[in-house]
């Protein structure tokens, strides 16, 4: 057996992938002035036009207008860019931990990356089209020297998790006492202070969770996504505000915590439900993107951890109202990978490489984040363990089949042992490997897991000696910090 010292990780296999770059910012357009923004052939645009456009543009030129988003390409993503094509306010519907969020963000770059806008206007006007008194008294008395900035795009989307404190000031606005305190009369709409939607003018607006704003508060948001104008104690206001209204919710709160009140329901014009990746590909994909790694995770872990997340969503013993979030698979990724570094110092490893032992401690540490069914009391372990096995024999049999370890049981038959475990360094593992005589066996198991590195080829072994004992082959005796197959 060939055992190649400290050699770097394949890349192949450890190497995170990360959302693609944000494109570098640019420098904004040199329009200065109204005047100059004229001379220049500027032409407004309504924001869904603006987005209708962009989003048209890059799927004429085959460009992914989702970075970063798994699963979704042959059903969320064609529904939200038909309703975005029809100029449509979205609400997301899906279970925690299925990427609306990321979603929702990710509808910045469908707007255009500068835009002009009325210097100092509170809502970010178009210098062609100010629709407040004071903007439009400043356009009257200015003319073409009017002063004109640019805007980016991250700058035009706002968000806002709703909870139960959340207020109509919050969301749409209130009288100002300084103002009125400044002497301006009670009549004056320069009296009011806006709220979060109709500063996003001419931007896009996202709420989380929004069944959990309070009944009273969804009422006072139907003006504005309706009629477009805003109604705070007593004022009415017509200002032909431009905003796209985003939200997410989980369909269990229609029920539980609270609802969308029918009349702001009928008022989005498409409800999108999301969902769990539904190929295993795309499960370890959100787990090599979103996961924040500390040491190198070997991709049959990565498997074995998105086996084991998929194997609790369709578990009975699971409350799937609840939903089994990625994040649970993120975390657990993060917590090998730490377990990894935890032992390759203590043990003086030069490189931390997680190993399959390593992934009891993601069993240890996140059972708190499933939410099992009633009766399930005091089994939440064995369930967790139960189901961690499973995906582990499934990813012996996928990433191994066809490789014949006989000569390894064999060998084990006659007395020879293996020891391992989290006090057991990548290199003394594999020094107390059974020989073999003349076979290649332990480099064909590394091959085919593209393992190069002793903590690699530690870990592509310790993969086969599970599987052996999951199918009753070997035995396996674990305690104080060592596991002994024999």
């Amino acid at each position: 057996m060939t055992t190649p010292s400290h050699q770097p990780p394949a890349t192949s296999s450890t190497t995170a992938s990360t959302p693609p770059p944000t494109p570098a910012r640019t420098e904004p357009p040199e329009p200065r002035t109204l005047g100059q923004l004229r001379e220049s052939g500027h032409e407004e645009k309504p924001l869904r036009q603006e987005i209708r456009d962009n989003l048209v543009a890059a799927l004429a030129e085959g460009r992914d207008p989702w970075p970063g988003l798994h699963g979704f390409e042959d059903t969320v993503i064609p529904q939200l860019e038909r309703a975005l094509l029809a100029g449509h306010d979205i609400v997301l519907l899906g279970e925690r931990g299925q990427g609306k969020t990321r979603l929702l963000r990710s509808l910045v770059g469908l707007l255009d990356e500068w835009t002009p806008v009325i210097d100092g206007s509170e809502f970010g006007e178009h210098p062609y089209s100010p629709i407040t008194p004071e903007s439009k008294r400043r356009a009257t008395e200015l003319g073409d020297d009017l002063p004109v900035t640019w805007r980016h795009r991250e700058e035009r989307y706002a968000e806002k998790l709703a909870t139960p404190d959340t207020s109509v000031a919050d969301l749409v606005g209130d009288v100002d006492p300084m103002k009125v305190a400044e002497g301006r009369s009670l009549g004056d709409p320069e009296t009011i202070h806006f709220g979060l939607i109709p500063r996003s003018h001419r931007g896009i607006v996202a709420i989380n969770e929004l069944p959990d704003l309070a009944e009273r508060i969804q009422v006072a948001m139907l003006n504005v996504m309706e009629e477009r104008d805003i109604q705070i104690r007593g004022y009415v206001l017509r200002l032909p505000l431009d905003v796209l209204v985003m939200a997410s919710a989980n369909p269990e709160d229609y029920t539980n915590r609270g609802r969308i009140i029918t009349p702001l329901q009928d008022r989005f014009g498409a409800e999108i439900r999301t969902h769990y990746p539904r190929e295993l590909e795309a499960e370890m994909a959100v787990i090599r993107q979103e996961a924040d790694l500390v040491a190198e995770l070997p991709d049959h872990l990565v498997e074995i951890l998105a086996r084991f997340t998929r194997g609790l969503r369709e578990s009975s013993s699971v409350d799937q109202r609840s939903g089994v979030s990625a994040r649970f698979a993120i975390a657990g990724a993060e917590t090998v990978a730490a377990a990894a570094l935890h032992r390759a110092t203590r043990q003086g490893e030069d490189e931390a490489v997680a190993r399959v032992v390593d992934l009891d401690s993601a069993v240890e540490v996140l059972g708190g984040k499933i939410e099992f069914e009633t009766g399930e009391e005091g089994r939440e372990q064995d369930i967790l363990t139960h189901l961690l096995r499973t995906a582990v024999a499934e990813t012996a049999r996928s990433r191994l089949g066809g490789i014949d370890l006989a000569l390894l049981v064999s060998a084990l038959e006659e007395g020879a042992t293996v020891t391992t475990g989290e006090q057991v360094s990548a290199r003394d593992v594999l020094d107390g490997l059974p020989v073999l005589g003349e076979s290649d066996l332990y480099d064909r198991i590394a091959e085919r897991l593209d393992a190069t590195s002793d903590g690699a080829r530690a870990g592509a072994v310790e993969l086969a000696l599970e599987a052996l004992y999951l199918a009753r082959r070997v035995d396996k005796d674990s305690a104080d910090g060592e596991t002994v197959y024999g």
